[in-house]
Protein backbone atom coordinates (compact mmCIF):
# COMPACT_ATOMS: atom_id res chain seq x y z
CA UNK A 1 0.00 0.00 0.00
CA UNK A 2 1.53 3.54 -1.03
CA UNK A 3 0.46 6.72 0.56
CA UNK A 4 0.10 9.87 -1.93
CA UNK A 5 2.82 12.40 -0.82
CA UNK A 6 0.04 15.21 -1.22
CA UNK A 7 -1.89 13.46 1.60
CA UNK A 8 0.84 12.88 4.29
CA UNK A 9 1.44 16.73 3.34
CA UNK A 10 -1.54 17.85 4.03
CA UNK A 11 -2.31 15.81 6.77
CA UNK A 12 0.30 17.10 8.75
CA UNK A 13 -0.02 20.79 7.82
CA UNK A 14 -3.73 20.17 9.29
CA UNK A 15 -2.32 18.35 12.43
CA UNK A 16 -0.23 21.59 13.31
CA UNK A 17 -3.07 23.75 12.21
CA UNK A 18 -5.31 22.48 14.44
CA UNK A 19 -2.49 22.64 16.91
CA UNK A 20 -2.38 26.10 16.94
CA UNK A 21 -5.93 26.68 16.60
CA UNK A 22 -6.68 25.22 20.32
CA UNK A 23 -3.26 27.59 21.31
CA UNK A 24 -5.07 30.69 19.62
CA UNK A 25 -1.98 31.47 17.65
CA UNK A 26 -3.08 33.70 14.51
CA UNK A 27 -0.61 31.23 11.91
CA UNK A 28 -3.30 28.82 12.13
CA UNK A 29 -4.96 30.36 9.11
CA UNK A 30 -2.25 29.69 6.94
CA UNK A 31 -0.83 26.91 7.67
CA UNK A 32 -4.73 25.62 7.42
CA UNK A 33 -4.59 26.97 3.99
CA UNK A 34 -2.18 25.71 2.49
CA UNK A 35 -3.01 21.95 3.90
CA UNK A 36 -6.62 22.90 2.19
CA UNK A 37 -5.54 24.10 -1.12
CA UNK A 38 -3.09 20.06 -0.61
CA UNK A 39 -6.24 18.51 0.11
CA UNK A 40 -8.36 19.21 -2.66
CA UNK A 41 -6.09 17.76 -4.81
CA UNK A 42 -6.38 14.64 -2.89
CA UNK A 43 -9.86 14.57 -2.10
CA UNK A 44 -10.85 14.76 -6.28
CA UNK A 45 -8.78 11.84 -6.77
CA UNK A 46 -10.75 9.92 -4.53
CA UNK A 47 -14.29 11.01 -5.64
CA UNK A 48 -14.86 12.83 -2.21
CA UNK A 49 -15.84 15.51 -4.66
CA UNK A 50 -17.97 17.67 -1.71
CA UNK A 51 -14.71 17.13 0.36
CA UNK A 52 -12.89 18.54 -2.73
CA UNK A 53 -15.14 21.88 -2.46
CA UNK A 54 -15.20 21.95 1.05
CA UNK A 55 -11.29 22.53 0.88
CA UNK A 56 -11.77 25.83 -1.57
CA UNK A 57 -14.59 27.16 0.85
CA UNK A 58 -12.14 26.55 3.84
CA UNK A 59 -9.64 28.57 1.99
CA UNK A 60 -12.04 31.70 1.97
CA UNK A 61 -13.16 30.88 5.02
CA UNK A 62 -9.52 30.61 6.74
CA UNK A 63 -9.06 34.10 4.89
CA UNK A 64 -11.83 35.66 6.91
CA UNK A 65 -10.74 33.69 10.26
CA UNK A 66 -7.13 35.12 9.79
CA UNK A 67 -8.57 38.62 9.22
CA UNK A 68 -11.24 38.21 12.38
CA UNK A 69 -8.86 37.22 14.83
CA UNK A 70 -7.09 40.19 14.09
CA UNK A 71 -9.14 42.54 13.92
CA UNK A 72 -12.49 41.69 14.06
CA UNK A 73 -12.74 42.01 18.36
CA UNK A 74 -13.94 45.46 20.03
CA UNK A 75 -12.82 48.38 17.95
CA UNK A 76 -10.50 46.53 15.62
CA UNK A 77 -8.89 44.53 18.29
CA UNK A 78 -7.75 41.03 18.75
CA UNK A 79 -11.15 38.86 18.65
CA UNK A 80 -11.76 36.90 22.45
CA UNK A 81 -13.08 33.37 22.97
CA UNK A 82 -17.07 33.71 23.46
CA UNK A 83 -20.66 31.53 22.97
CA UNK A 84 -22.51 30.96 19.42
CA UNK A 85 -25.48 33.84 20.15
CA UNK A 86 -28.62 31.87 21.56
CA UNK A 87 -30.56 33.47 18.66
CA UNK A 88 -28.05 32.16 16.68
CA UNK A 89 -28.46 28.33 17.76
CA UNK A 90 -31.21 27.04 15.83
CA UNK A 91 -30.36 28.55 12.56
CA UNK A 92 -27.01 26.65 12.71
CA UNK A 93 -28.32 23.44 13.16
CA UNK A 94 -31.33 24.02 10.32
CA UNK A 95 -28.51 25.46 8.19
CA UNK A 96 -26.67 22.70 8.26
CA UNK A 97 -29.56 20.17 7.60
CA UNK A 98 -30.65 21.72 5.03
CA UNK A 99 -27.21 22.30 3.41
CA UNK A 100 -26.75 18.33 3.74
CA UNK A 101 -29.91 17.85 2.16
CA UNK A 102 -29.36 19.83 -0.66
CA UNK A 103 -25.54 19.20 -1.62
CA UNK A 104 -26.70 15.08 -1.10
CA UNK A 105 -29.23 15.30 -3.15
CA UNK A 106 -26.88 17.12 -6.06
CA UNK A 107 -23.91 14.56 -5.58
CA UNK A 108 -26.47 11.42 -5.85
CA UNK A 109 -27.76 13.11 -9.32
CA UNK A 110 -24.86 14.50 -10.54
CA UNK A 111 -21.60 12.87 -9.67
CA UNK A 112 -20.20 9.25 -8.99
CA UNK A 113 -19.49 10.51 -5.24
CA UNK A 114 -18.81 7.13 -3.29
CA UNK A 115 -20.83 8.30 -0.30
CA UNK A 116 -23.13 11.65 -1.20
CA UNK A 117 -25.06 12.51 2.03
CA UNK A 118 -21.95 11.31 4.46
CA UNK A 119 -19.98 13.61 2.04
CA UNK A 120 -22.73 16.67 2.34
CA UNK A 121 -23.39 15.86 5.77
CA UNK A 122 -19.66 16.63 7.02
CA UNK A 123 -19.09 18.96 4.14
CA UNK A 124 -22.35 20.78 5.93
CA UNK A 125 -21.30 20.68 8.99
CA UNK A 126 -17.87 21.37 8.50
CA UNK A 127 -18.35 24.64 6.90
CA UNK A 128 -20.53 25.78 9.83
CA UNK A 129 -17.70 24.74 12.31
CA UNK A 130 -15.33 26.32 10.35
CA UNK A 131 -17.13 29.50 10.32
CA UNK A 132 -18.02 29.44 14.17
CA UNK A 133 -14.00 28.93 14.48
CA UNK A 134 -13.36 31.91 12.55
CA UNK A 135 -15.43 33.98 14.80
CA UNK A 136 -14.08 32.37 17.89
CA UNK A 137 -17.08 30.58 18.84
CA UNK A 138 -16.58 27.85 21.51
CA UNK A 139 -19.40 25.82 20.25
CA UNK A 140 -17.34 25.11 16.86
CA UNK A 141 -15.41 22.33 19.09
CA UNK A 142 -18.61 20.02 19.86
CA UNK A 143 -19.64 20.14 16.05
CA UNK A 144 -15.50 19.33 14.73
CA UNK A 145 -15.80 16.03 17.33
CA UNK A 146 -19.48 15.04 16.44
CA UNK A 147 -17.89 15.36 12.49
CA UNK A 148 -14.76 14.15 13.09
CA UNK A 149 -16.48 10.87 14.18
CA UNK A 150 -17.99 10.37 10.99
CA UNK A 151 -15.07 11.49 8.89
CA UNK A 152 -12.47 8.76 10.60
CA UNK A 153 -14.92 5.89 9.03
CA UNK A 154 -15.77 7.80 5.93
CA UNK A 155 -11.95 8.19 4.78
CA UNK A 156 -11.12 4.41 6.21
CA UNK A 157 -13.86 3.14 3.94
CA UNK A 158 -12.46 5.51 0.86
CA UNK A 159 -8.90 3.82 2.04
CA UNK A 160 -7.82 7.35 2.77
CA UNK A 161 -5.81 5.65 6.33
CA UNK A 162 -3.27 8.47 6.91
CA UNK A 163 -6.63 11.20 6.61
CA UNK A 164 -8.55 8.72 8.45
CA UNK A 165 -5.67 8.58 11.19
CA UNK A 166 -5.30 12.24 11.74
CA UNK A 167 -9.25 12.46 11.78
CA UNK A 168 -8.91 10.02 14.68
CA UNK A 169 -6.18 12.80 16.33
CA UNK A 170 -8.49 15.64 15.20
CA UNK A 171 -11.34 14.27 16.94
CA UNK A 172 -9.04 14.18 20.35
CA UNK A 173 -7.92 17.95 19.44
CA UNK A 174 -11.05 18.92 19.57
CA UNK A 175 -11.56 17.69 22.54
CA UNK A 176 -8.32 19.25 24.07
CA UNK A 177 -9.53 22.57 22.25
CA UNK A 178 -13.22 22.50 23.93
CA UNK A 179 -11.39 21.96 27.35
CA UNK A 180 -8.49 24.86 26.71
CA UNK A 181 -10.81 27.46 25.10
CA UNK A 182 -13.02 27.22 27.62
CA UNK A 183 -10.46 27.82 30.16
CA UNK A 184 -9.50 30.61 28.05
CA UNK A 185 -13.15 31.81 28.47
CA UNK A 186 -13.14 31.76 31.84
CA UNK A 187 -9.59 33.66 32.16
CA UNK A 188 -10.76 36.30 30.15
CA UNK A 189 -13.87 36.96 32.14
CA UNK A 190 -11.69 36.83 35.45
CA UNK A 191 -10.37 40.09 33.57
CA UNK A 192 -12.13 43.17 34.93
CA UNK A 193 -13.00 45.19 31.96
CA UNK A 194 -10.48 47.97 30.72
CA UNK A 195 -7.30 46.31 32.30
CA UNK A 196 -6.79 43.45 29.48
Amino acid sequence: MSFSPLEIAGAALGFVYVLLVIRQHVWCWPVGIASAALYVLVFFDARLYGQAGLQGVYIALMAYGWREWRHGGTSGGRLVVSHLPRRWRAGVVLAGVGLTLALGALLLRGTDAALPFWDAGTTSFSLLAQWMTARKWIENWAVWIAVDLVYVGMYASAHLYPTALLYGAFLALAVIGLLEWRRAQRAEAAVPAGTA
